[in-house]
């Protein structure tokens, strides 16, 4: 993109786009702090309408547990950060072609995010669930797939690199507020400890998913990939962030646990490759730095 076309896009926004278009990491945080807040509020709300549908004591027993007490909330909030990037008009930046170009290395990601799957996959009790239940909780995969990539990996990417951080700045500000977004699970009863372990996992977990996008250019493996892996890890477990009744074969569930640890080491190591910067500063007159290669902004 030329500078005189950023320069045109900016005189012309409203207000709500030229804060946005600015970007910064306190304004990820603040897309990221209201996200919970909504989020919240309509798990609230649905409870209060369609709490006769919702078995407390067992989130996966049913398939109308799993949709009203589970997906309907993040599906709706996934839905509300579409409507967002369409507000800013960034459909092309979050959707399109990554303007990092992603290194071989990188596919590593994409394995130890599949690996552990596979295991749980073979590890999952499948005689303890219904189809019914089969499809909701893969149906509520997809809905948290969508709406946790696009805010961590799609949005508050964006306003990282639009304030322009460097890519290394935006791949550890982004898997740390990703990660920080599941300290909210604390608000439905889990120990503090396993809690913090959560977020610890995810923080690796996130920056599995950054890789992965670079690597295949395009968020919607991020998601698919996302959206594979969190339904397979709560039917093998039997339960959110800690196994339950259903819980699968323990010694498959352990080696796909191990990966848990290899996600933090793995994402500990790819920051000292991860290079380049998308915008050379944050000026709202900014000027995108080259992707091509003969100046890729990733070694």
């Amino acid at each position: 993109m030329s500078e005189t076309a950023l320069t045109h896009e900016h005189l012309g926004d409203n207000a709500w786009r030229r804060f946005w278009n600015r970007g910064g990491w306190w304004k990820a945080v603040l897309l990221a702090a209201v996200y919970l807040a909504v989020y919240q509020g309509l798990g609230w709300v649905i409870q209060n309408i369609f709490g006769d549908f919702i078995d407390t004591d067992n989130l996966f027993g049913s398939p109308l547990t799993i949709f009203f007490a589970l997906a309907l909330p993040i599906l709706i909030m996934g839905l509300l950060l579409l409507v967002f990037i369409r507000s800013m008009g960034w459909q092309g930046e979050i959707f399109g072609r990554q303007p990092v170009r992603g290194r071989a290395w990188m596919w590593v990601a994409v394995a130890l995010i599949l690996i552990p799957t596979v295991v749980r996959l073979f590890a999952i009790e499948w005689s303890a669930y219904s189809v019914a239940v089969v499809l909701a909780t893969l149906f509520f995969g997809l809905c948290v797939g969508l709406a946790e990539e696009l805010l961590t990996r799609g949005v508050a990417t964006n306003l990282l690199r639009r304030a322009g951080y460097t890519e290394r700045l935006v791949f550890v500000l982004s898997s740390l507020l990703f990660g920080l977004l599941h300290s909210v699970n604390v608000l439905s009863g889990l120990p503090a400890v396993t809690v913090a372990i959560t977020v610890v996992y995810t923080f690796g977990f996130g920056a599995m998913m950054y890789l992965s996008m670079l690597a295949t250019g395009r968020i919607v493996w991020a998601i698919l990939l996302h959206a594979a892996t969190d339904p397979v890890t709560f039917l093998a477990t039997g339960g959110l962030d800690a196994h339950g009744s259903t819980a699968g074969d323990a010694g498959l569930l352990a080696i796909g646990a191990i990966f848990n640890y290899v996600y933090i080491l793995a994402a500990l190591i790819a920051i000292a490759f991860v290079k380049g910067k998308v915008y050379a500063d944050r000026s709202p007159r900014r000027k995108a730095v080259s992707t091509d290669d003969s100046n890729a902004p990733v070694r």
